[in-house]
């Protein structure tokens, strides 16, 4: 009876970690559509990230917020981009999670932290706060 429990608890701790890893690679697959279809300036695939009410939130001049698809909609077909880009990393607590990711051009880094939620049984960003890091031009 001992054994039975202890294999049955072991059991169950396989699967919850067996279901973390999976929303995991969920979110990265839902962050990769948008970090890929920036880089291959792909609309169609970005937006496979979003939900469709997702908003972006930022500061230039001034406190901005948009929807993100409409901003990103502007997106014209051309080269691939010249950015390298990075998860820092992602976190998922039951059906919410975030993560930061870091898109490195030549002159700056682009600083996103993006929420996401699992929406009928999808993982969507609903909200993206960035911030634009310059390089110090005069350090290179």
């Amino acid at each position: 009876m001992k054994r039975t429990i202890t294999l049955l608890a072991m059991c169950m701790a396989i699967a919850f970690c067996q279901a973390q890893e999976s929303d995991y690679a969920l979110v990265e697959k839902t962050v990769r559509y948008y970090l890929d279809g920036g880089t291959n300036n792909d609309f169609e695939t970005l937006k496979k990230a979003f939900h469709e009410t997702a908003t972006m939130k930022f500061i230039g001049d001034e406190y901005k917020e948009v929807n993100a698809l409409e901003f990103f909609g502007k997106m014209k077909p051309g080269p691939k981009q010249n950015r390298k880009t990075r998860i820092d990393y992602i976190n998922v607590s039951g059906h919410a999670a975030n993560a930061k990711l870091e898109i490195e051009y030549p002159n700056f880094t682009f600083i996103d932290y993006m929420n996401l939620l699992k929406i009928n049984g999808e993982w969507k960003i609903v909200n993206k706060i960035f911030y634009k890091k310059t390089q110090d031009l005069a350090s290179k």
